[in-house]
């Protein structure tokens, strides 16, 4: 008998933490490696939310079990924010607080797939999607749109896709890796076709505050808002408010599904750190300056990126307009010689990076088809140019 359940052992590490760990543990032999490989504001949490956590910490009934389903306070922030960044309005009932961003992910998949079904994935995709999908026992469906289409699919490439076994479509915007925004008139035809064929959205909003250039992210039950009563929102505090650690996400939806995916988390976690959801009603409630000026620090250095990568031959770099990652086509160096070394791949060209420039970068192998690698620019300004500096000289045009 194996030790191991073949459910379990089928899932993958997540690659962008497997190569910011190989940069973590070359850092600690000494090199001086600069990673691009984590999706981490580099910022501290702003006080105020830590101020809220540290009167969280003083009261006793903060120490014990509350509700799974989140705190009621937590609850009415998230939709308040709802209503005021995705544009709908909901019930405190239909929102779940779970554990992170990635609970919820994992969470939507299992409340509305059974095994056989399919899920049409625009690709890129982020490495946990397809992991949580297959927790399930469906189907994932990918769906490409390279560079040339500014990492956005098409209606007329989701229903070439489709099949009578489709139930839902994942949709992410600002996009992680890409960082593409979708544009209103284009969810609208994507929210009207998904009406039509009866199909579940699982929308991902994380980056929804993260936008550049006068883009707002606009929310597919915005744009469709018909489309409410089979879309599952999937957010959390993580990145508008440099909260990683704290592990504090939400789904929103229809109430059905939000009831079955709260059974769930009752016997999965039960509620969420009582400090952590306190910090979160603050973050939501209070004051938005840090977050402001955190977006301005990553608009400044998504422009410094984008202009330096596009230095170097080879690299073709649509700019991104969310989100704080850069999704370079590095398709022309394979095959190539850099440094004694020919990468057929855009893994080995990461490899080749790391060993020679000493610059962490995650392959498009991570993330659907080989050629790409993503940058993230949530770092800091100084250690930001001198890696694509590194990479400038490691390529030849420095």
């Amino acid at each position: 008998m194996n030790r191991i359940s073949a459910r379990i052992a089928a899932i993958n590490e997540s690659a962008t933490l497997k190569v910011d760990a190989k940069a973590k543990a070359l850092k600690a032999q000494g090199r001086d490696v600069i990673s691009y490989a984590a999706g981490e504001p580099n910022f501290a949490t702003p006080p105020n939310i830590v101020e809220a956590a540290r009167r969280a910490l003083a009261d006793p009934k903060n120490y014990r079990y509350t509700p799974a389903a989140g705190l009621p306070e937590l609850r009415e922030a998230i939709a308040a924010k709802t209503l005021r960044d995705s544009g709908l309005a909901v019930e405190p009932s239909q929102v779940l607080v779970t554990n992170g961003g990635k609970q919820s992910v994992y969470q939507a998949f299992q409340t509305i797939l059974d095994p056989g079904d399919e899920v049409l994935v625009p690709t890129p995709y982020w490495t946990t999607y397809p992991e949580a999908i297959g927790l399930t026992g469906a189907r994932q469906v990918d769906v490409f749109a390279g560079a040339d289409q500014g990492y956005l699919v098409t209606v007329e490439q989701l229903e070439a896709a489709r099949t009578d076994r489709t139930k839902a479509l994942l949709l992410v915007s600002p996009s992680n890796p890409t960082g593409a925004v979708y544009p209103v008139e284009r969810l609208r035809e994507i929210g009207q076709w998904a009406l039509e064929h009866g199909l579940f959205v699982v929308s991902d909003e994380i980056y929804q505050n993260l936008t550049y250039d006068g883009q707002r992210a606009v929310s597919i039950v915005e744009a469709v808002p018909e489309l409410a009563d089979r879309t599952i929102l999937v957010n959390g505090v993580a990145k508008t408010y440099a909260m990683t650690g704290w592990r504090v996400g939400w789904m929103v939806g229809p109430a059905d599904v939000i009831a079955a995916a709260q059974n769930l988390q009752s016997h999965l976690t039960s509620n969420v750190n009582n400090v952590a959801q306190l910090g979160a009603v603050e973050a939501l409630n209070g004051p938005q300056d840090a977050v402001a000026e955190m977006r301005a620090a990553f608009d400044r250095r998504r422009q410094t990126i984008v202009r330096e990568l596009s230095r170097i031959p080879g690299f073709s770099v649509p700019v991104p307009t969310g989100a704080f990652y850069v999704y370079a086509d590095v398709s022309w160096l394979l095959g190539r010689e850099w440094g004694g070394v020919t990468p057929s791949s855009s893994l080995e060209l990461a490899d080749l990076v790391l060993e020679q420039a000493e610059v962490a970068a995650v392959p498009g192998e991570a993330f659907g088809p080989s050629g790409y690698l993503r940058f993230s620019y949530a770092l800091g300004d100084d250690p930001l140019l001198e890696g694509v500096q590194r990479l400038q000289r490691l390529f030849g045009t420095a």
